[in-house]
């Protein structure tokens, strides 16, 4: 297992659509390691396989050291993860690796249930709400090349792009 960097915005990389996996080999389960090492290290709670540089469909999410309202979860890899459904809507703060020290409400559905493989190949489906649901949603946008800045007001937004540009000109 390898630390691997977390690209940060406005890394090209990040906005780019994934590839769906094809084939799960050795190396696609050294990148999920890997993946899970940098996401423990960096601390987060998820991360996408285009956020470590990579554009395929894959993530992982460890709520396991995070109290939850419903309960604890497991570690979870997800390759081709889709939505299956989601319903409601709950607004509440979203942090992200790939854009350090920035925070702000995000909309997101309140329920959300995916489908995808594990990390030997097997599908499996899962239903969510709480913070699982709101760690899926954000994984699976990052793999559509989507930020949770993306899901902001047209305020919301120029306010964090005029900050990124004011904190960028002053580390140059």
């Amino acid at each position: 297992m390898a630390l691997r960097n977390i690209c940060t915005y406005p890394d090209p990389v990040l906005r780019t659509k994934t590839a769906r996996v094809g084939t799960i080999d050795n190396a696609t389960n050294r990148l999920i390691d890997d993946m899970i090492e940098t996401m423990h290290a960096a601390p987060g709670v998820g991360l996408a396989a285009n956020q470590v540089g990579v554009s395929l469909q894959l993530a992982v999410i460890d709520l396991s050291q995070v109290e939850d309202e419903t309960r604890r979860h497991p570690l979870l890899v997800l390759i081709n993860p889709e939505f299956l459904s989601m319903e409601g809507s709950v607004t509440e703060e979203e942090g992200c690796l790939s854009l350090p020290e920035y925070t702000e409400s995000v909309k997101r559905a309140a329920k959300v249930k995916v489908r995808a493989l594990d990390r030997s190949g097997k599908p499996y489906e899962l239903e969510a709400q709480g913070l699982l649901a709101k760690a899926l949603q954000h994984e699976i946008d990052h793999l559509n090349g989507l930020l949770f800045i993306d899901r902001l007001s047209p305020l919301k937004k120029n306010i964090f792009k005029r900050r990124f540009r004011k904190t960028s000109s002053q580390t140059e």
